[in-house]
């Protein structure tokens, strides 16, 4: 849900053209933020990187003094973009990026007389997310007007769910990268619930005044919930990858943050150790990125101990925060609404959501592997724990490694190639592991030729980024280039005493005492069989050669 701050408001001044203005006087300290949107650069979805928070520093020696007084308990409320090809109530397209309010209809507009039609996607998304969170389901839910006024939200209310969610009671495992400590967490999901989005306010450079593009209005969103069972900032990051995670491999979003696909608000507050009650909860919004959750909570945390600290605890109070990236600290945005401000009642113009078992089971046998159990299966394949999280982090990788071993290639083998070669190059030329030309199967074969010795680990390297960008096999490359490794031990000594003898200058200086010269020797044998000999059979030889007596 986007939400927007008003401080002077002049509804004389506000008209629906191509896109709607929002206009204000100069003099006024007047302003209308949007909280949810994200603002990354990156493309989320090629990263390989499991780890998205930021490494700890100096400031967290001080944070772990403040944490040895002070509790801190989080709680995340996450709105998930729903991949549909329409919107939640209305036939519009779904599209991000399209020119302004041109996917808008009188549904989704909130003009007089328009009834909402749900769109059967989205209860299926919800299930589908709800299974995964292993969530209680609700066989019999319904939709609730939830009211507040902003610009962007054309009816005056949201099409939400308050009291009977289509998914309560659920739990995320997931584990902690070994830079922050390691281990395994097991969060707690109070529910998961169907809502539309509101539409996007896009602001001048200058201020002066704000465009309301309404193609956002109606796309279906699911509110993951989650227990207050945080108690750090990269405990909360952690938990928000893993939502993204998990939607990206149930295919319910794309999870993109930049696109405003994946957003978090975090619920804070501290509490002196020992004591039960929780303390004053604020609300952080405008976090765009993973590491922003991290130093966010981490200012947050440190804020509040200070207040604390200072006797000013009455100072803490329940109110919305934001987060600003320059000045890496978080600012008052308002005073948070309770349920009251929101006059929630049923939906009159939508039927109640019935699910029947058959529905559920259906839905429950077409689930993927999901993450956890990926980090399980891996785990016990004998992969260590820094490869397993690199590997199930992207539903795309996963894939391909998956792919690759299930072609016989030996487990640690292929790991090592996707997380070094494979991830360097994808970095470099910004690509996903999608649109490399390399297939599952080639790389099996790669990994096979170099195992039994058809050809060296280093020419292997050599040709994996020509199929990398341009495709083909790996037996017909070695074929077409004479690739193929030399295992004769007689033609390794030929090229040996050879290159031997026409080093004599350097042979007396190796039988001197500097053996950090049969390296120099090793190049040149390699050189001259263009890299094809065999290193174990070549290194063996050239010992025997360079201790000779003779």
């Amino acid at each position: 849900m986007s939400t927007t701050l008003f401080r002077t408001f002049q509804p004389n001044q506000f008209s629906l053209l191509g896109t709607s203005l929002l206009r204000r006087r100069r003099s006024n300290n007047f302003s209308v933020r949007s909280c949810g949107s994200q603002t990354t650069t990156t493309h989320e979805a090629k990263q390989s990187s499991p780890t998205r928070v930021a490494p700890k520093n100096h400031k967290s020696n001080k944070l772990d003094e403040i944490l040895r007084d002070y509790e801190a308990v989080i709680g995340i409320e996450t709105h998930v973009q729903l991949s549909t090809l329409t919107k939640a109530f209305c036939s519009c397209s779904n599209n991000y990026g399209s020119y302004p309010n041109i996917s808008i209809c009188p549904v989704c507009m909130g003009l007089p007389g328009a009834l909402p039609v749900l769109n059967s996607k989205v209860v299926e998304f919800g299930v589908r997310l709800g299974l995964a969170l292993n969530c209680d389901l609700s066989l019999k839910s319904k939709f609730d007007r939830k009211q507040y006024f902003y610009p962007d939200l054309p009816k005056g209310y949201q099409i939400s769910q308050f009291d009977i969610p289509i998914a309560s009671g659920g739990y995320v495992d997931l584990d902690i990268p070994l830079e922050f400590g390691g281990g395994h967490r097991r969060f707690g999901i109070t529910r998961v619930h169907m809502e539309e989005d509101a539409g996007k306010l896009l602001h001048s450079d200058t201020g002066d005044y704000s465009q309301v593009d309404l193609n956002r209005a109606g796309v279906p969103l699911l509110e993951i919930v989650s227990e207050p069972d945080m108690r750090s900032g990269i405990e909360a990051a952690e938990y928000a990858c893993e939502m993204q995670r998990i939607a990206r491999y149930l295919g319910v979003s794309n999870g993109n943050m930049q696109e405003g696909s994946l957003r978090c608000d975090v619920n804070i507050s501290i509490r002196p150790i020992g004591q039960a009650e929780f303390g004053t909860k604020v609300e952080i919004k405008n976090l765009n990125a993973f590491s922003a959750i991290s130093r966010a909570i981490d200012f947050e945390i440190s804020r509040q101990a200070l207040l604390y600290n200072q006797g000013k605890a009455d100072e803490i109070v329940t109110e919305t925060r934001l987060w600003e990236e320059g000045a890496q600290k978080t600012v008052t945005m308002r005073k948070k609404e309770g349920l009251a401000d929101y006059r929630y009642f049923p939906e009159p113009d939508l039927p109640e959501v019935i699910l029947t078992k058959e529905y559920v089971d259906s839905i429950r046998a077409s689930l993927p592997e999901l993450p956890e159990a990926k980090r399980r299966r891996y785990e016990a394949m004998g992969l260590g724990m820094q490869d397993v999280l690199f590997l199930a982090n992207d539903v795309s990788v996963a894939e391909y490694f998956d792919a690759v071993i299930g072609k016989g290639a030996e487990v640690k083998l292929a790991a090592n190639w996707i997380m070094s070669d494979i991830a360097a190059y994808l970095k470099n030329e910004k690509l996903s592991i999608n649109d490399i030309k390399l297939t599952p199967h080639e790389l099996a074969e790669l990994i096979a030729a170099i195992k039994d010795g058809t050809i060296s680990g280093k020419i292997g390297k050599e040709i994996l980024f020509e199929l990398l960008a341009k495709g083909g096999t790996v037996k017909g490359m070695i074929k077409a280039k004479d690739l193929v490794q030399i295992t004769d031990p007689v033609e390794i000594e030929k090229m040996v005493i050879q290159v031997v003898s026409e080093n004599p200058k350097q042979l007396e200086q190796y039988r001197s005492g500097k053996t950090k010269l049969q390296g120099y020797f090793a190049g040149q044998v390699m050189k001259m069989s263009k890299g094809k000999a065999n290193p174990g059979l070549l290194n063996k030889i050239l010992l025997e050669k360079l201790n000779a007596k003779d």
